[in-house]
């Protein structure tokens, strides 16, 4: 996909010897507007826990969401490698109330960028959360019938906005609802579907990268190629 000049402007890239393969975002995030959080801007959120991922990502922030329950070492060990801020789980289905605070608190003082509430958590959750830290609420959204007036009035800072095929659709139905709340969408893997999210209303959007064992699945394929060619070249 083409974009216009605003956004093929020419910028330096320097990459050291040993992060030569990054973890690239779609060049097409930048076409959002960014969420400013504290003076800085986020358009790029990167959904994993997984350490290695994290470490070699160009995402401007970490979207730490996992399907267990959050736990303090944890957040621990993915603050400490990654290099972007991170945007840690707090609570879902089965943590919530006072031990989603008490995570909560504990991912404040250990410089987290937010922290993330699934869809599941009540809306007393939600003002627990938001009276223990001083950084933003995020509230999970995964369909577009879900109730949420609760929960933001007990303080949701941000929309996660994560609907599947559906996002789009989902994120411009909220948007619609509440025009002045941020909102952050997975944007599917394509330009055009990442584009469809952000002018549906999102403001930055969450990108899920291939798995750890994609690229070592892509990278032995391609170490075996070039093997067999070497050979073949022997051969002739």
């Amino acid at each position: 996909m083409t974009f216009n000049s605003k956004y093929n402007k020419e910028r330096p890239d320097f990459r050291s010897q040993y992060r030569a393969e990054l973890v690239h975002v779609p060049d097409s995030i930048r076409r959002s507007s960014g969420i400013i959080i504290n003076s800085r801007r986020y358009k790029s959120f990167l959904f994993t826990s997984d350490v290695a991922t994290i470490m070699y990502s160009d995402a401007d922030a970490i979207l730490a969401v996992y399907p267990y329950s959050p736990h303090p070492a944890i957040i621990k060990a993915l603050s400490e490698v990654s290099p972007v801020p991170l945007a840690a789980g707090v609570g879902g289905g089965v943590t919530q109330g006072k031990r989603s605070a008490q995570i909560a608190t504990y991912a404040d003082a250990n410089g987290c960028l937010a922290v993330v509430l699934n869809a599941a958590v009540d809306p007393e959750t939600v003002r627990m959360v938001k009276g223990n830290v001083d950084i933003p609420v995020i509230y999970t959204v995964i369909g577009k019938h879900q109730v949420i007036e609760d929960h933001i009035a007990a303080g949701v800072d941000i929309l996660n906005i994560s609907g599947g095929k559906e996002t789009a659709e989902i994120t411009r139905l909220f948007r619609e609802r509440y025009p002045q709340i941020p909102i952050i969408s997975t944007g599917g893997r394509t330009d055009e579907q990442i584009l469809e999210t952000i002018n549906a209303g999102a403001n930055a959007i969450s990108y899920t990268p291939k798995t750890t064992q994609q690229v070592f699945q892509e990278n032995m394929d391609k170490y075996r190629e070039e093997m067999e060619d070497e050979v073949e070249e022997a051969l002739e």
